[in-house]
């Protein structure tokens, strides 16, 4: 089994650059793989790896400074779930795109996983998810709102179209693990609303924590990694990834005739031009070729990167 490690931590880097080359070689010396985000506002991702390995990157990331409060959380993959170890710069650890945003100054107040269900239920409270749309075809909370944004950048222009509806309403949100309600909820602050929540390490810690029986969680938890999905106790979901659009897939919709392996899917099929698919088409060629050899080809990774949490 491969311990997996989703982490994250809103800090001041004045010098992101220079604690990328460090990181990147202690995760290849300890067979850890997956993707570090670094940017001037702190450190996101998900990396995968023996638990020793594991623990050896964990243990750097909390000695940078401002890191020791670190959020992580584990789970366990059968198998590999990331080919290769990637540490990027970027602009944001999760892009909203509001340069105003800052969770390090205030957030909404943090819920317990314990005590979620009993928030959710209020009839003043109105729940949004906000996570992309294709995450949430496959899971969501009961009675929560879907704001059907294809990416986290979207949510501003969202609320500020749809935020009428939630007049005189605690507003209570979650996402996979923390991260983008940090900076959602502290958005939400910025514009007026004054009674703001967000699930205290997101749906994973959720899952993790409520008992199934109890729970409020419908469907699957998609993941950044080849796992695609978790349900309650973290344990690997049933779907699979479409390599052409990276949406999640189940088995069964393999006999669908939409499905093309890496070429389409029912979801994806009128997206792209027959130009695009013969594209995939020599892409998953190679892919099985590779395969073949008994390696990896550099296409056959695993989904997504920097919306991990």
């Amino acid at each position: 089994m491969f311990t997996v490690c989703a982490l994250y931590h809103f800090t001041r880097f004045d010098d992101p650059a220079a604690l990328r080359g460090p990181l990147l070689d202690l995760c290849l010396a300890n067979a850890v793989t997956g993707t570090l985000l670094l940017a001037g506002e702190g450190i996101n991702g998900t990396i995968a790896g023996p638990r020793a390995g594991i623990d050896a990157v964990l243990a750097h990331i909390r000695a940078l400074p401002g890191c020791a409060e670190l959020e992580w959380k584990f789970s366990e993959a059968a198998e590999r779930p990331f080919a290769r170890m990637k540490v990027r710069l970027k602009k944001e650890i999760v892009t909203m795109g509001q340069p105003g945003v800052d969770p390090r100054a205030s957030v909404g107040h943090y819920v317990a996983p314990a005590d979620w269900n009993d928030l959710i239920r209020s009839p003043d409270v109105a729940v949004i998810d906000t996570r992309n749309d294709y995450e949430i075809a496959i899971g969501t909370f009961e009675g929560a709102v879907d704001p059907q944004t294809a990416s986290f950048r979207e949510f501003p222009e969202w609320w500020a179209q749809n935020k009428d509806r939630f007049h005189n309403k605690r507003i209570a949100m979650f996402c996979t693990g923390g991260i983008r309600c940090e900076k959602s909820t502290n958005y939400l602050l910025s514009q007026g609303v004054e009674e703001v929540y967000h699930l205290k390490g997101g749906i994973l810690k959720y899952l993790e924590e409520v008992p199934e029986e109890d729970s409020s969680w419908q469907g699957s938890c998609f993941v950044f990694d080849g796992r695609v999905s978790v349900e309650h106790g973290l344990r690997e979901g049933p779907h699979e990834l479409c390599h052409a659009c990276r949406r999640p897939i189940l088995p069964e919709d393999r006999a669908r005739p939409e499905y093309e392996e890496g070429v389409s899917c029912h979801q994806c099929i009128a997206e792209t031009s027959e130009e695009d698919k013969a594209r995939f088409r020599e892409r998953q060629k190679q892919i099985a070729l590779a395969k073949a050899r008994g390696e990896r080809h550099l296409h056959a990774d695993t989904p997504g990167e920097g919306e991990g949490l």
